[in-house]
């Protein structure tokens, strides 16, 4: 397996731990968009390929950084992302807007596609 590739797999696969530590209607969200992307890039120009694995990157780190945040503070809800610069927003494509703008609208839906309900017992 080429070095590129092995990189891309272990990304993706630290990003799916990841999202196992997250509340579950976001790891659902998450997990489906995760795996569509990377589907998506699988025949990236090498620039494309770069930028992508570069944002990812930093998806990760960002999270990462977010979940140890949330484990050290037990008093106070987990929170999740982060504001976006207006510069980096117009770097961004049509489609990559609708995109956020249909992730920002799954995302704060008031009735969660999971309802979990703890033992009582």
């Amino acid at each position: 397996m080429s070095s590129h590739v092995s990189k891309v797999c272990s990304l993706y696969k630290r990003i799916l731990v990841l999202h196992r530590l997250m509340p579950i209607h976001l790891r659902a969200l998450g997990d489906q968009y995760v795996k569509e992307e990377f589907r998506r890039h699988k025949t990236a120009s090498p620039q494309q390929a770069d930028n992508f694995m570069t944002e990812w990157q930093n998806y990760k780190d960002i999270l990462q950084s977010q979940i140890l945040e949330s484990s050290e503070d037990q008093h106070s809800s987990p929170r999740f992302g982060i504001h976006m610069a207006d510069e980096k927003l117009s770097d961004f494509q049509d489609e990559q807007i609708g995109q956020l703008y249909e992730l920002l609208l799954e995302s704060t839906k008031p009735n969660r596609q999971f309802h979990i309900q703890e033992d009582t017992k």
